[in-house]
């Protein structure tokens, strides 16, 4: 492969992993003027952003199993191919249904990542790929904070139908690209699909996803949230039985849950997760901070254009963290990645609690908070490939992409809530971020003590 070559699959990889994070950010800042230009409920058009974030959490473990070897290719081209239809239903004047159907679509997109990871494996070894597997990582983060601002800029001028098309022009090009330069998979023949896992995983996702999005709406103690919670739930135990059955049967399950939970695994999966709700759980209370008004005890009485903007220094400094966190698996331990990248994002939430009345008070926060994100997730994948097959690279780092999904939704819903029942004011504010502080440090703490016991248990074995 030539120099020129390898640029060219690595700037598709990216591609693929920052357009899709560009589209699916398509939601969140437009959710007004959804509202507005389609006459609806501001609730309902929160389905713009929801029905996105359910398809990827669904689409994500099916996607990563069925792209495995042979497959890839076809795969990541099939599913660019749904995101690019997904933005031109959601772009054309057809009514708000179609907008959904098109939003849902372009969940797809968010399934993509995990595979465009697996393909790094397959071209790259050695530092190169730990090079370009944190840089991948930390595109998916630089999109969303790419696409907020640029959403609400092309939102402005040509309104939501110019900001769809928008981000078909660029799956249009990345498409292209793929088509030209996107590497094939393994010679390795993917298993037969698990269909009963399929549909286990899925609709036990949905239906919890479907609870926590809309269990503010419904009624936290409702019948309907608690039947719909403790029915995702129940699909959910289902499936880890079902998926212990297929592994003693010697067949291949959806999820391999021995990887998923195998040393080295499981604390990177831990932490996916509690990060993921601190991510989601910062960033929903940030909006709130910026657009809130100043009578309500905190809030900056500011537009959805700041709004957008305040991603920006987040984008930036994930970057940094992610190239600071090649080095330090380069030169050192990489057992500190996680717990510094959790102790740093922990910081920027406990921040945000005592300072949130200056505009350059939120952003030197986001910065922050930026740095432990990227310091975090760009070395997610770089723990979790050495301890797994080659042949279930796409599937467990799906599964931890799946988890990262749980997360937001679970950190975007429990913030609000906790604000919401402490009256909404600076209280509701500070106890939310810091139980986020907590949650995040407390997950930082047990990525750190794992490794140390094991270390322990060896020494006092020998």
């Amino acid at each position: 492969m030539t120099i020129t070559e390898d640029r060219w699959r690595f700037a598709t990889l990216a591609a693929i992993t920052t357009v899709t994070a560009i589209v699916s950010s398509l939601g969140a800042p437009l959710i007004p003027e959804i509202a507005d230009t389609y006459d609806v409920r501001l609730s309902l058009a929160q389905w713009a952003l929801t029905s996105t974030l359910i398809a990827g959490a669904v689409a994500t473990p099916i996607v990563g199993r069925w792209g495995n070897g042979q497959l890839r290719r076809p795969v990541l081209l099939g599913g660019l191919g749904a995101v690019l239809a997904g933005t031109l239903l959601a772009a054309l004047p057809l009514g708000f249904a179609a907008l959904l159907t098109g939003r849902t679509l372009q969940g797809v997109g968010l399934a993509l990542v995990p595979l465009a990871l697996a393909a790094a494996r397959d071209v790259w070894s050695g530092p190169a790929l730990v090079s370009r597997l944190s840089t991948l990582s930390v595109t998916t983060v630089a999109g969303a904070g790419v696409g907020y601002p640029a959403t609400s800029l092309v939102a402005g001028v040509f309104g939501v139908s110019g900001a769809y098309w928008f981000g078909a022009g660029l799956v249009a090009i990345t498409l292209e690209l793929a088509r030209r330069h996107l590497p094939g998979g393994g010679g390795e023949t993917p298993p037969r699909l698990d269909l009963p896992g399929i549909v286990l995983l899925s609709s036990g996702t949905l239906t919890l996803l479907l609870a926590v999005t809309q269990g503010a709406h419904w009624g936290w103690r409702s019948p309907e949230t608690l039947l719909v919670a403790a029915g995702g739930a129940a699909l959910l135990l289902i499936w880890v039985a079902w998926t212990l059955v297929v592994l003693r049967r010697g067949g291949v399950p959806l999820v391999d849950l021995s990887l998923a939970l195998r040393p080295g695994v499981a604390g990177p999966n831990l932490v996916t997760f509690s990060l993921g709700a601190g991510m989601y759980g910062l960033l929903s209370l940030v909006v709130i901070v910026v657009q809130s008004d100043p009578d309500n005890g905190f809030g900056l009485g500011d537009g959805v254009a700041i709004a957008g903007l305040i991603l920006v220094p987040y984008s930036l400094t994930s970057v940094a963290g992610s190239r600071l966190a090649t080095r330090v698996a380069r030169r050192w331990n990489t057992g500190l990645l996680l717990p510094t990248g959790c102790l740093v994002f922990s910081v920027a939430m406990g921040l945000l609690a005592f300072a949130h009345t200056h505009l350059w008070q939120v952003l030197v926060v986001m910065a922050i908070g930026g740095l432990g994100s990227g310091f975090t997730f760009s070395s997610l994948p770089n723990l979790i490939v050495p301890h797994v097959p080659a042949a279930e690279t796409g599937s467990a780092l799906a599964f931890n992409q799946l988890l990262r999904y749980l997360g937001f939704s679970a950190g975007s819903a429990a913030s609000v809530t906790v604000l919401d029942s402490l009256g909404g004011g600076v209280t509701g504010l500070r106890v939310s971020l810091l139980a986020l502080a907590g949650w995040c440090l407390a997950a930082g703490l047990a990525s750190a003590s794992a490794p140390a016991m094991r270390l322990l248990v060896r020494r006092s074995a020998g």
